[in-house]
């Protein structure tokens, strides 16, 4: 069974409603990403970081997957599927994915800031939550400045992909952006986004679309090979 390898990013969710990271100006729901994405930002306002992912919490729980969520998790009736996302939210796994790696992190989920424990959290998150230890927890979200704990076992896995699909993103987050190196040369990429970023591969094809749409495009292209 031919193995995919997915790289997705925010514009997928964003179909369902889920704002991207941020905007062009830097400001993510109109906070300076420096306060509410790094751990500094933390140490400063705690309280500030827990209420924004608080926000956010509320925001995913209120929407659902969309279409290429959907066609995504249905590859795997053919294909061995393996979904590396840049996303933190739980919508691929709600539409069926199975095997969904989060560079990022999890809003859905809770760690400790002494150690590595790790809860399921989908309520509201407050100064004195604490792990079993007695430590604050905080968002499982990879921060900016923060080591990216996955990326080696995605690094791996990319290296074993026979067909690479990458969409909702931009590719110029690193090091999530240069997983596209580690697959096989010859390896067909099939590339979504409405305002694609130059790849110079031969084997890569392009298709201008939003994901949802472009989804449907990669599908048929599959179902001819």
């Amino acid at each position: 069974m031919k193995h995919i390898v997915v790289l997705s990013g925010a514009g997928v969710s964003a179909e369902s409603g889920l704002k991207t990271f941020r905007d062009a100006d830097g400001l993510w729901e109109g906070h300076n990403v420096m306060d509410v994405a790094t751990p500094e930002g933390f140490a400063k306002n705690p309280e500030l970081v827990l209420t924004f992912y608080n926000e956010r919490r509320k925001q995913l729980l209120e929407v659902k997957p969309n279409s290429a969520h959907f066609d995504l998790a249905a590859l795997e009736q053919d294909y061995k599927v393996t979904i590396i996302t840049q996303n933190v939210d739980d919508l691929h796994e709600r539409a069926g994915s199975t095997n969904v790696i989060h560079l990022h992190g999890e809003l859905l989920k809770a760690r400790s800031i002494k150690n590595n424990d790790i809860l399921p959290w989908n309520t509201d998150m407050k100064l004195g939550d604490l792990c079993a230890q007695g430590h604050q927890i905080r968002p499982h979200i990879v921060w900016f400045g923060e080591a990216v704990p996955m990326i080696d076992e995605a690094i791996e896995i990319c290296k074993t992909a026979d067909i690479l699909i990458i969409v909702g993103t931009s590719m110029q987050v690193y090091p999530a952006a240069g997983l596209k190196d580690f697959v096989k040369s010859g390896t067909p990429i099939f590339y979504i986004d409405p305002k694609p970023a130059d790849i110079h591969d031969k084997y890569v094809t392009t298709i201008k679309e939003k994901a949802s749409t472009g989804m449907k495009t990669v599908i048929k292209a599959l179902s001819s090979q």
